[in-house]
């Protein structure tokens, strides 16, 4: 990796691992170019899949789905998807009548066939009590079941329907966090109560918040919470911000990070630096000094200039 910093350029040797010491290249990963600006970087690329299956699992009980992928985080099967969707944001979707959770699962490789992964997958979630369509998909023509695309489909055009929302008093954000398993449950319920509570005493009216997994790790999952709430027109910077703020608030007292990917910027920075140690915030400190002497790279992003 090549980073131009106020004070000169630092480039990282190319290494496929390395345990000599510190890696420089984890000290500006996410400092969101406040210690230097990043222009060559070193990519891993993987070939094409070839092999692609995926279905859409259906479950009744949610505390036995969020146990079904906790298991398969856990069983060295490695899907290349498994998402976990409440039943309320798949009723929106389409893909739920809204009487079950469903569970987006797909494997894939460029090497060999992934049927005997699938029906691991698939028994681990029997297990736990779910249901499926007896013949799995085969996505090597970009083949999904219905149930999957329609939530894709949704997915992707609600970024663009945003704006059209909010034109109209509509207020939709997005809440993203990782916890560990064993905090997932107490999470998961403080934060869409805090939220309800939050646009209902912000905005007069119910609204509403949904729970899916973006990403599923060994140790934890990465829950990702979307809320929509009515609000008023000549208010709503500050209703959203209240909103946010006390679901963000909930996710951090819960035991989560402020955020699992989508990187600090301002929004985030309250948080961050009550999830930061006090001791590294001072190293953080003497690295901006060392490399940018005059505070001239994103002041203001990581810590108060000082």
């Amino acid at each position: 990796m090549r980073v131009v910093t106020p004070q000169g350029a630092i480039e990282s040797r190319r290494f496929p691992v390395s345990g000599s010491g510190p890696n420089p290249d984890r000290l500006f990963l996410g400092s969101e170019g406040a210690l230097g600006i990043i222009t060559e970087a070193w990519v891993k690329l993987h070939r094409r899949p070839v092999f692609r299956k995926q279905v859409t699992v259906r479950f009744r009980d949610y505390a036995r789905a969020v146990e079904a992928t906790r298991v398969l985080s856990q069983s060295g099967l490695n899907p290349a998807n498994a998402r976990l969707v409440e039943r309320e944001e798949a009723l929106y979707t389409g893909s739920s009548d809204g009487s079950y959770d469903i569970l987006v699962l797909g494997f894939e490789s460029a090497d060999h066939p992934v049927e005997a992964r699938l029906k691991r997958a698939l028994e681990i979630c029997a297990e736990c009590g779910g249901e499926w369509d007896d013949d799995p998909v085969s996505g090597n023509q970009g083949g999904a079941d219905a149930a999957t695309s329609s939530w894709r489909n949704k997915f992707l055009r609600g970024p663009y329907l945003r704006e059209y929302a909010i034109a109209r008093g509509v207020m939709r954000e997005t809440m993203e966090t990782a916890c560990t398993w064993d905090k997932f449950a107490a999470l998961h319920a403080h934060v869409k109560a805090e939220t309800h509570r939050a646009i209902r005493e912000v905005t007069g009216r119910p609204g509403s918040v949904t729970c899916r997994f973006t990403h599923l790790y060994p140790d934890g999952p990465a829950p990702y919470f979307t809320w929509f709430a009515y609000g008023d027109k000549a208010r709503l910077p500050e209703q959203f911000q209240a909103i946010k703020r006390i679901g963000e608030q909930a996710m951090v007292d819960a035991g989560g990070t402020v955020t699992h990917h989508h990187a600090l910027g301002r929004d985030h920075r309250p948080w961050y630096d009550k999830e930061r140690p006090e001791l590294f915030c001072t190293a953080l400190k003497a690295a901006k000094q060392a490399f940018d002497p005059h505070q001239v790279l994103n002041p203001g992003v990581l810590f108060d200039p000082s």
